[in-house]
Parts: structure tokens; sequence; C-alpha cells
């Protein structure tokens, strides 16, 4: 019996033993897969966690862009009319020659907003209250001009001194009130730093809305006193001379800058609120010259600038929005001051260079019809149309000799004169064509007018006559032209091109026409060169050719 029951217990023991290692073998399977399922649970987790962070980037993108979120249209919206409206108005203060006079009052607002903040803890009233920060700020501002205009009336400092020391003790006020203001039990001055620097994404819809209505009223005013503003800008004294209020007129203009730059705080702070005044009109500068289109320009560059600049920030939400609309408005004046139509840096290089081709031509062949006076032993227009036709040819040695330009730059005008048919070249000397020698006596003409208007009219001495009439000749218009020749022709200057002030020419001294024609010849023969060889900077053509009769020594 008790070998039955020992082996009865080792059979059970033995069972038991199996049984204990397959639950411990089991175990360790479903602990092996329960680790397998949570790692592929984890990476698929993350890989939704991935996908879902891409997608929501898109749909981001596409709801700023697009606009969708409430917040995003109130702050759009509010930044939009703003940037007009201070377009508009700072086109007036930019030609007013008053760019800074937003700085001044933006600075000058600070002390107002710590008043009305301070006065509204007193009173139990909110002292975050926007309507009640800006009426404060406004009354500040209004204070702040008419200091100014104290100042530059009834002083002999200078508007640009006036400015400085509203600035500047404004601000210092106001600095000293936030200072008092974090000293308040009851109060502190969390928040109102917003004005300073700007806090555009806060922007609630009546805050848009302010904004809006503000603007309106600025752009308003800048459409109906147009003219008389436009008049105040260019000559305020013609403007008081016909009986036009002049003060009345700054004042509302003033007036007009302070109201923008209020409700502007809250969008770029007054620090930034100098950017959207100046920066449009004059980036719009650089595209036109007419007013009206000026106005037009830097109220869309306005506009621009800050509906980019609203949705870059609320693309990228460590960004605050007024540097950003700042910084739009700063690219669009970069990119206008290059690529402007009328005062950009490339359009001005252009005409630039323009000018300089046209005068050197113009130089070019008036030195041509001089060395034909010069040749001709006194004769007349028809003289020298005569030996014009005849191709006489003046060595480009001469023509180089003549003035103080480079072999290089004489040798471009002799090709372009070339290219348009005035010029032609042979022997390594120019000869005048039919064409050329008209437009050559037409500039000589051109030219000798202005010197005699300049010695009968503004008592210009003979000897410096020829300089002056040369800074002007290039740019008179034909009609200039036309009034010349009537007050000059009860002097008997009826003559298509007349002699030169500076006294006619000696005869004897003069080369007859073949002496002349053939010492040009024999010197060009002799220099033997081209346009292509006074590029390369040869000194053979350099000699001078004797004015003695007998032609060259």
């Amino acid at each position: 019996m008790t070998s039955r029951l020992n082996a009865s217990t080792e059979i059970a023991s033995s069972v038991s033993g199996v049984r204990l290692s397959r639950g411990l073998l089991l175990l360790a399977v479903l602990a092996v897969s329960a680790t397998v399922c949570h790692a592929r649970g984890r990476r698929s987790a993350d890989a939704r966690s991935q996908t879902s962070a891409f997608e929501w980037t898109d749909t981001q993108w596409g709801r700023v862009l697009l606009m969708k979120d409430y917040n995003t249209r109130i702050v759009i919206f509010g930044v939009a009319v703003l940037g007009g409206a201070s377009g508009l108005v700072g086109s007036f203060t930019l030609l007013r020659k008053r760019a800074l006079m937003g700085d001044a009052l933006s600075h000058a607002s600070l002390p107002g907003i710590a008043i009305a903040f301070i006065a509204a803890n007193w009173f139990g009233g909110d002292e975050k209250s926007l309507p009640w920060l800006l009426v404060g700020a406004t009354a500040s501002g209004l204070l702040g001009v008419a200091v100014i205009l104290v100042i530059r009336n009834q002083t002999r400092l200078k508007e640009d001194a006036a400015l400085g020391i509203v600035l500047s003790v404004f601000f210092g006020a106001g600095v000293a009130l936030l200072g008092v203001i974090q000293q308040m039990d009851t109060g502190h001055a969390a928040g109102l730093e917003g004005f300073i620097y700007g806090k555009t994404a806060s922007m609630r819809a009546a805050d848009a809305r302010l904004i809006a209505v503000t603007s309106l009223i600025v752009i308003a005013g800048c459409l109906v006193l147009f003219k008389e503003l436009k008049l105040l800008c260019f000559d305020e004294g013609f403007a008081g001379a016909q009986g036009f209020p002049v003060i009345a007129l700054d004042v509302g203009l003033m007036t007009m800058v302070v109201l923008v730059t209020i409700v502007g705080l809250q969008a770029v702070g007054l620090v930034l609120m100098i950017a959207l005044l100046v920066i449009p009109a004059a980036a719009a500068r650089f595209w036109t010259e007419t007013m009206w289109r000026m106005m037009l320009w830097a109220a869309l560059l306005g506009t621009g600038g800050s509906i980019v600049g609203g949705l870059v920030s609320a693309l990228f939400p460590g960004l605050p929005s007024g540097a950003m609309i700042v910084l739009v408005c700063s690219l669009f004046f970069f990119v206008s001051m290059m690529l402007g139509t009328r005062r950009g840096v490339i359009i001005r290089f252009v005409r630039r260079m323009r000018l300089n081709r046209r005068i050197d031509r113009q130089h070019l062949l008036r030195a041509m019809y001089e060395q034909l006076e010069k040749t001709s032993g006194g004769q007349d227009h028809s003289g020298l149309a005569e030996r014009a036709n005849r191709r006489l040819a003046v060595s480009l040695g001469k023509l180089l000799s003549m003035r103080s330009w480079s072999r290089r730059r004489l040798s471009r005008a002799i090709e372009r004169a070339v290219e348009d048919e005035l010029l032609r070249i042979q022997n390594g000397a120019c000869k005048l064509t039919q064409a050329g020698f008209a437009e050559a006596a037409r500039l000589t003409r051109q030219h000798r007018l202005w010197e005699m208007y300049l010695i009968a009219y503004a008592d210009v001495a003979t000897a410096n006559v020829d300089r002056d009439a040369d800074k002007i000749e290039h740019v008179l218009a034909p009609e200039v032209i036309d009034q010349l020749e009537d007050l000059l022709d009860e002097q008997g200057m009826t003559i298509p091109v007349p002699q030169s002030p500076h006294g006619p020419l000696n005869a004897d001294q003069a080369l007859n026409a073949d002496q002349a024609l053939n010492a040009d010849q024999a010197l060009s023969a002799d220099a033997g060169q081209t346009v292509e060889q006074i590029e390369a900077g040869g000194q053979s053509g350099t000699q001078q050719q004797p004015d003695a009769p007998g032609g060259p020594q």
C-alpha cells in the first residue's frame, strides 16, 4: 500500500510539473505575443499620429489661406482697412515732409493710455476696455499735435526739433506712468504692452469694427479734401494766398494722422505704426509721378502688406503679426525701389545710360560740324553742306583731342552713329552722311541759340557760356527752341546756323577746302587708326592737325 501511495504521489507530482511547465510556456508565449502586438500597435499609432500631423498641416494651410476661421477673417479685415487708410494719409504726410509725425504721435499716445487705465481703475470701470483706452490715447495724441504746432509757430525751432521734443517727453511720461501702474495694489499693467508692440491676434469683432469705422472716416476725409490737401502739400504759401484755411487744413491732416495712428496701436503697436504711415507711401513714389495714382498705389501696398503679413503670422503662430506686417511692407518697398517704373533704381540706370549715349552722339556730331567750320575758310552753311557732300573726312585723332572723352567712349559713340547712318568710317577717319550733316547742323544751331540767349538775357560771360549751354542743350524741347528764335529774331538771326559767339574764324588761319581735305586724308593715312584700334589704345591717332596753311608738318 505504501509503495502504491508513493507511486501515485510521484505520478501526481510529475503530472503537476508537466502542467506547470506547460502553463509557464503558455504565459511566456502570451507575453511575447503581447509585446509584439504592443510594438506593432505603437508603430501603427506613431504612423497614424504622423499622418494626422501632416494632414493637420495641410488642412491648416488651407484654412488660413481660405480664411475659414472666424478669428482669421476678423484680423485680416481689420489690418487690411488699416493698411489702406495708413497708405492714403501717409501720402500727404510724406509729401508734406512730415513723415515722422506718425512716430511722434504714436509715442505721444502712451501717457494717454496709462492715464485712461488709472482713471478707469479709480472709478471702478474696466481698465482693459479698448474704447476707453483709445479715448485716452486720442486725447494725448491731440495734445501732442497741439504742442508741435505751438512750438513750430511760436518759436524759432524747426519742425524736426518739435517732433523730437514731443516724442521724447510724452514717451518718457508714459513709461513713468506704466511704472506707477505696476506698483498699484488694485491694478497691474499686464496687457498694456500690447499697445507698444502690437497684439493683432487678440483682435475681436468689436475692435475690427472700430478700426473699420475710423479708417473709413479717414479715407473719406482724404478723398473729400484731396484738392485742398494736395495744394497744402506742394505750395502752402500759394494756398494761403488763394484764401484756403491753411491752419485748419493742417490741423485736419494731423487729426487724421492721430485717428489712424491710435486705431493702429492694437494691430502693430506704437513702435511700428510709423512703418504703415511711411513705407507704403514711400514705395508708391517709385511707381508714379501723379498724386492720385500715388495715393492709390500707397493704399494698395498698405492693404496688400497688411493682408500678407497677417496670413504669414496665422500660418506661423510664433511670429508676431505686427512685425510680419512691417516686414512684408518693407519687402514691397525694396521691390518698388528696384523695379519701380518711374523712380526705380533699374529704370533710372537705364535712362541715365540712354541719356549719356544721346549726349555722346550729339557731342560727336557737333564736333564734326565745328571741324567743318574750321576748315571752311569762313564759308556759310551752304558751303559747309557742299563740303559735307564731298565727304570731307575728320581724323579720329582730331576728334579725340577736342573733348576729354576716352578712346573707348569715343569709339562707342562712333559705332552707334555709324549704326544710325549718321557717320561713315573710311581709312580711319569719320565722314558725315547727308542725314548726319543735317542733324549736326541742327544740334550746333540749338547750342548757339542758347549761348546767345544766355549772353543777351542772363548776362553770362562769353568765356563761360559754352559750359553753361552744354549742360542744358540736351534737354531743350522744340517749343523752347521756337521761343529762343522769337526772342533773338530782332537781332537778325535768320541764317540756319548762327556764328559762334566766341568770335568768327580768322580766314588767314583757316584752311581752304582742298587743303583741308588733303590734310585730313594724309593724317588719317599716317595714323592708320580704325575704331577697333582706338579701343585698343593706339597713340598714333592723337597727333593734332596744325591749323596753319600748308597742311601737316
